[in-house]
């Protein structure tokens, strides 16, 4: 089924799709698009924005690692730092990328300890548009997935919620490319974030939480796993009475912050679960961040789906084709 393929392409295609409706209310997308808002690229290439560019970054950072057994904190974070660096000098790093991501990466680029450039205040959603990709890598374990999941939000956005938000995003890609059912994601979820509640990652980590003002590095952790679990509730109520004509964001939230780009995205995915575009679509056809939403909508949809169910000619049509087939093929 080529999933990996599918969630990597259906990521850039989400993106892309919801990349010009970004900054739109719903009346200025339906007075834009119509009623049914986009349903096709508005042009060729279709351009993504940071959402793609830093999911690629994760991604090949991630391969180049993986060749370099064992798969560890140590050698993934310099893989890591460069890849961000070289994004942030990127002269294609013009697609209104958000502050944190620069911030951070600036200071990664004078050479600060990553638990120094990290914006520890910040949990945007640009520690989990991005990090999917390692929930498509094979051969990890559990701990190695949450781990790395962890780490790479956490070299923007130090925030506990960020690093939650970005686990749970991750293993539910893992899962849904497993084949598990789409109506059994929410409760895995939610058992996940209970067990994990208290769990502070020191291995991959390390003395982050100091640069809190939380008592200990549980105290710390738990303050994101309950902001997942909160929204995990929104999600559960909005899944009971679902409304696919409706705008999303209203249920779960606008997505600019990662625990509401996680559920938001989810949702959409959930609404359409045997639908890709129609999944994509509604995270476009929203009123808050429509391109991190529907990336993240289109990463579990083509994860859940492959390859095979996405438009046949879109694959020629997105940006960054060819590095997306580079490391969907080491995967697939």
């Amino acid at each position: 089924m080529k999933r990996a393929s599918g969630s990597l392409f259906g990521l850039a295609y989400g993106d892309a799709l919801g990349a010009p409706t970004e900054f739109l209310g719903m009346k200025q997308i339906h007075k834009r698009y119509g009623f049914d808002g986009p349903r096709d690229f508005e042009r060729t290439p279709a351009l993504v924005t940071d959402d793609t560019q830093m999911a690629l970054a994760v991604a090949e950072g991630l391969v180049d690692a993986l060749r370099n057994p064992p798969f560890t904190a140590d050698l993934v974070t310099p893989m890591w730092r460069r890849r961000f660096i070289d994004w942030l000098h990127d002269p294609e790093n013009n697609r209104a990328p958000g502050n944190t991501c620069l911030r951070a990466c600036e200071g990664l680029d004078r050479g600060l300890p990553w638990q120094q450039a990290t914006l520890m205040g910040s949990k945007g959603c640009g520690a989990n548009m991005r990090v999917t990709p390692i929930g498509l890598a094979p051969g990890l374990g559990d701990d190695q997935r949450a781990g790395a999941a962890q780490l790479q939000a956490a070299l923007t956005h130090g925030h506990p919620t960020g690093l939650a938000a970005s686990e749970l995003t991750a293993f539910a890609t893992r899962w849904l490319a497993d084949g598990l059912a789409p109506a059994d994601l929410p409760a895995a979820l939610r058992q996940r974030a209970n067990e994990q509640r208290t769990v502070y990652r020191e291995a991959w980590l390390g003395a982050l939480w100091t640069h809190s003002q939380d008592p200990s590095a549980e105290a710390f952790i738990a303050r994101g796993w309950d902001d997942c679990l909160a929204v995990l509730d929104r999600l559960d109520a909005a899944l009971a009475l679902p409304d696919r004509s409706a705008d999303p964001c209203e249920a779960t939230g606008a997505g600019w912050i990662a625990e509401e780009a996680f559920a938001t995205g989810l949702y959409c995915f959930l609404l359409f679960p045997e639908d890709p575009v129609s999944a994509i679509w509604r995270g476009a056809a929203s009123s808050g961040d429509s391109d991190s939403i529907a990336c993240l909508a289109g990463a579990f949809a083509g994860a859940h789906l492959g390859m095979d169910a996405w438009p046949a000619g879109w694959a020629s049509r997105i940006e960054y084709a060819d590095r997306l087939h580079a490391v969907a093929d080491a995967w697939d």
